[in-house]
């Protein structure tokens, strides 16, 4: 069996090469990942920034689409569906970190006597928002909920008018991108915070820029060339790395490592704990934003480099 990999994603290949010695793994970069190099694999393990669709795979040997995140609107399911080939991403993976993000977050923003008179609205009550909601609980914000699919909480017309933060944590799909827009945005409470940690393309930026409003941003569109003026005006921003966490990658590839066991047939794997290395200590969003807006022409770079909380 012959596995091509994202190199990026952490412990897998020495995973792989420890349990299964006679299976094969090829890391790659993921710009080196293309139709010719996954002609003869069976299984393709990717992040992101791989477009997995029919350019990539027509005429392939892969059976496996493995993404080691949660979104994975960078897959075209329908054509994998339509030849056969299994696809899986890892939902609620990072959940606890990208929580731990938005924590940072309200904490760098509001003190604990504000945040008793602030309503948080959460878009989106999946893995994501339900532990957002049950932290920012704890603080002692007015939590309301809005998750039309699993029929929770209020419309997003309720969650724009009574809402001083709303914190996005829905998938990227047709129905959701943009949906932070000109016309929600209008609606809102003229200083409501908002907080993007999602996907790119969920909010609106040129929108969301022109309205005024103070935001944080974690996932943009177009991202790595995001917009610098957006960028500029944010409260606080970073490079796609809120889910980045030591606990968060390795749930993530261990996902990957239980599917190809079940696919191949193989012994499973239990990865170990591995320690963070990454700063934790309070105001650390701050100086990631700094980093960014110093450096807004290295977002890939940082995000590649950037030490797991």
């Amino acid at each position: 069996m012959k596995i091509v990999c994202d190199s990026h994603i952490p412990y897998l290949v020495e995973a792989v090469q420890n349990a299964w010695p006679h299976v094969q793994i090829c890391p790659m970069k993921p710009e080196e990942i293309d139709a010719f190099s996954v002609r003869d694999a069976d299984v393709l393990v990717v992040r992101t920034r791989t477009q997995v669709n029919e350019a990539l795979l027509a005429g392939s040997k892969v059976r496996l689409v493995c993404t080691a995140t949660i979104g994975y609107d960078h897959i075209d399911t329908a054509y994998c569906e339509a030849h056969g080939i299994r696809w899986v991403s890892c939902p609620g993976c990072n959940a606890h970190a990208v929580c731990d993000y938005i924590e940072e977050a309200l904490d760098e923003t509001f003190s604990n006597d504000i945040k008793q008179s602030q309503t948080i609205g959460i878009v989106g009550v999946g893995h994501v928002g339900s532990l957002v909601a049950k932290m920012a609980e704890r603080k002692g914000y007015r939590v309301v909920l809005n998750d039309p699919p699993k029929g929770i909480g209020e419309s997003l017309d309720f969650i724009a008018q009574n809402c001083d933060i709303i914190s996005f944590h829905v998938p990227l799909k047709e129905t959701t991108r943009h949906l932070c827009d000109e016309a929600f945005l209008t609606k809102c409470k003229p200083d409501a915070l908002i907080i993007n940690a999602a996907r790119g393309g969920v909010v609106d930026e040129q929108a969301l820029l022109q309205s005024g409003h103070p935001f944080i941003i974690d996932t943009w569109e177009n991202e790595p060339v995001i917009d610098h003026q957006v960028l500029a005006n944010a409260l606080r921003a970073s490079f796609h790395i809120a889910g980045y966490s030591v606990e968060g990658k390795r749930n993530a590839t261990q996902k990957c490592l239980d599917e190809i066991a079940t696919f191949g047939c193989l012994t499973p794997v239990l990865l170990p704990s591995f320690p963070a290395q990454g700063d934790t200590a309070p105001g650390w969003l701050e100086r990631v934003t700094s980093v960014l807006k110093r450096h807004p022409e290295q977002f890939e770079q940082l995000r590649k480099q950037y030490p797991l909380r």
